[in-house]
């Protein structure tokens, strides 16, 4: 189950990169995951849910703006991945599985960059613009976060 879920939330970086780290670090912070004991016990600390809620704000608002670059460039991919084999390790850390929640993770990233970047173009041809695509992509990326941790109490 801890697998999936590192998968899973490493889709989610790949749709936004901020959503997986602002989700997971609410899960440690209200204790549906553990990771005191991990090198990645900051997770849970008072702040940090607060400052990548910030985070993953402000990246719903530059995502729509024209001047964004493609999430398949190399620092936007890069950070995708990053996002999600940290979120992925944090998962798999919760469950004594840090490196292979690590390599789930970053393999969900890769799927959800180069799904979501597919999807979107369709729901943009479909739509004749990006805005509702974007929406629904932030859309799918929020609520998919917030049932992986759920789920993961």
């Amino acid at each position: 189950m801890l697998y999936l879920a590192a998968l899973l939330i490493g889709v989610v970086a790949g749709l936004r990169t901020m959503t997986a780290p602002a989700a997971v670090s609410w899960a440690a912070h209200l204790g549906w995951i553990d990771l005191s004991g991990s090198p990645l016990a900051f997770m849970g600390y008072a702040w940090t849910p607060w400052v990548f809620t910030v985070l993953a704000l402000a990246e719903f608002v530059g995502d729509q703006l024209p001047s964004t670059p493609s999430r398949t460039v190399p620092a936007q991919f890069g950070a995708r991945l990053i996002s999600g084999a940290f979120c992925g390790a944090c998962l798999g850390a919760a469950g004594g599985f840090l490196v292979a929640g690590a390599i789930c993770g970053a393999i969900g990233a890769v799927i959800g960059t180069l799904g979501g970047r597919a999807a979107r173009a369709r729901g943009a041809a479909a739509f004749g613009r990006d805005l509702p695509a974007a929406l629904i992509e932030d859309a799918v990326a929020v609520v998919g976060a917030v049932l992986i941790v759920v789920l993961l109490r």
